[in-house]
């Protein structure tokens, strides 16, 4: 145990360093012109980060022999990618002499010279035995009613969702109607919405072991109630208690299915540039305007939507958040309201809610559409929704790298070559012990964002670290897991075929992987553009 709070406390001296190196280089240059060094700082920062919560799970835990395997795996590799070179992408990766950091990190090699000596073959060999044999890490939140919590959404999974998910995905269906209704029942639109609202009341943390639940069950199920989670959080933090009364109970309970309406064509996310436009127009307002990219447009209740609404206002400051209601189209007809059309992107994976590409023509919206009110507050509204839609979507990341371990580990065991399951040819036990151990660190990072938003923490950096490092950990399961399935896991009829799809989108929204380091990197450090 001491040894890695020491090397720890080692790799904390070395982002203390690199965040100075970075802070000196900015003095004199813009972020954007040392983008490749700012945002290396920030993948030093979440892996640091990282090895702190993983430390933390173990630490508070009872300490089994397979934590203490994955514990040490984690600090083995974290630290050598510290030394030695993080991977910001798949043929990008950030060194110390990018950011001057050639002294320090010989200082960090010199202090953790036990864990960058050390063959760590027998210690992956063992933790993919033990998972073989049905051994998994700890995951109790040490909370009677947590624990409970993720055993029913398990359950639910179980038995609703891993049955047809990958049919559904191969006939693009929408998630069915019953399933919805099935996931209502349980809460699930309403976790964080208060108690007087119909909701559950809790916080951030339980909305991470639902969505992860539910997205190792399928990520297109675990997404559906980030819709609602973010309309349910623009309602509550900015909404008049009118709207509050009148959406608040409906979202909850799944009556109503809202959908986020803010990206457009070749804006991306330049928000500021938004050029959708809402005007007065009598007693209501009227849209007019293209989206793009809008998940579950089709079969949503109601649209929160961005639009421009002070034409003379620059920026930002002209946008604001309206409160859309539409009716529910249908597969003959999916956009039954005036003004208002759409067209399906076709997408790889992502599939149960669809993609559609939006046009708005004179469609109007209520008076009272105008989140709180306000007119010119819309982006302030929505960046306060962006620490909790960033880590759900982390979370959904990590049930979708549960869900790739689980596929390669059955594989691995099941399937034989030259006499022996494949699991006992080392490479392949590599990948499934490093698969575990990128889960459990990129769950437990998720976990340590939402313990800080829910105790009350401005956390936008923590929710920032959580989907940079969950959104790599579930691609490198995803396709270590396809490699492990060989030429059957290039065939659509092999789930690993979706869920390598469906991994691939969580580096790309609610914010790139570039928009994150970005994010963090600011965050702690600052710098002008």
């Amino acid at each position: 145990m001491s040894d890695l709070k020491q090397a720890l406390t080692a790799a904390q001296d070395y982002r203390t360093a690199a965040q100075a190196a970075l802070a000196a280089r900015l003095e004199t240059a813009t972020i954007d012109a040392e983008q490749r060094a700012a945002h290396g700082f920030a993948w030093i920062a979440t892996t640091v980060e990282a090895l702190k919560a993983t430390l933390g799970w173990y630490e508070a835990g009872e300490q089994p022999r397979i934590d203490a395997l994955v514990t040490e795996l984690a600090f083995a590799e974290g630290i050598a990618q510290l030394v030695g070179g993080l991977a910001m992408g798949q043929n990008e990766i950030f060194r110390p002499a990018d950011l001057g950091l050639a002294g320090a990190a010989a200082k960090l090699a010199g202090d953790c010279g036990a864990w960058l000596g050390a063959d760590q073959a027998a210690a992956r060999a063992e933790l993919a035995a033990s998972l073989a044999a049905g051994q998994w890490p700890s995951e109790t939140l040490h909370d009677a009613e947590l624990d409970a919590i993720r055993e029913q959404y398990r359950r639910f999974t179980d038995a609703e969702i891993l049955p047809h998910a990958h049919g559904w995905h191969l006939t693009n269906a929408l998630i069915p109607d019953a399933t919805v209704a099935a996931m209502a029942d349980l809460g699930t639109f309403g976790v964080c919405i208060p108690e007087e609202y119909g909701g559950l009341g809790l916080g951030k943390l339980v909305m991470c072991i639902v969505t992860e639940e539910l997205s190792r069950g399928w990520i297109g199920t675990g997404s559906l109630g980030t819709r609602s989670e973010i309309a349910g959080e623009l309602i509550v933090l900015g909404g008049t208690d009118a709207q509050k009364a009148a959406w608040l109970p409906k979202i909850a309970s799944g009556e109503v299915l809202p959908t986020a309406v803010f990206t457009e064509p070749d804006v991306g996310s330049d928000l500021g540039s938004l050029q959708t436009r809402a005007r007065r127009e009598g007693d209501h307002w009227v849209i007019d305007g293209a989206k793009n990219w809008i998940t579950h447009a089709a079969r949503s209740d109601l649209m929160t939507l961005l639009a421009r609404t002070l034409p003379d206002a620059k920026g930002y400051a002209g946008l604001s958040m309206l409160l859309v209601p539409k009716p529910r189209g249908s597969e003959d007809n999916p956009f039954p309201v005036h003004g208002m059309s759409g067209s399906e992107i076709e997408v790889l994976g992502y599939r149960g809610m669809r993609e559609y590409a939006l046009q708005f023509d004179a469609m109007p919206a209520p008076a009272d559409a105008l989140l709180g009110g306000e007119e010119g507050q819309g982006f302030k509204q929505l960046m306060r929704t962006f620490e909790g839609a960033r880590i759900q979507t982390a979370a959904r990341a990590v049930g979708v790298a549960r869900r790739a371990l689980e596929l390669g580990l059955d594989y691995a065991v099941t399937r034989k070559q030259f006499g022996k399951p494949i699991l006992h040819f080392p490479r392949v036990s590599d990948k499934i012990a490093m698969s575990l151990v990128d889960f459990v660190v990129a769950r437990e990072l998720s976990y340590a964002a939402a313990r800080a938003k829910d105790g009350g923490k401005r956390c936008d950096i923590e929710a920032g670290m959580a989907k940079l490092l969950g959104a790599r950990a579930a691609w490198s399961n995803a396709d270590a897991s396809l490699q492990i399935h060989g030429g059957n896991g290039y065939a659509v009829e092999y789930e690993i075929s979706r869920v390598l799809c469906d991994a691939r989108i969580l580096n790309i929204f609610e914010g790139a992987a570039e928009i994150q380091a970005q994010v963090i990197a600011r965050g702690l450090v600052g710098g002008r553009n």
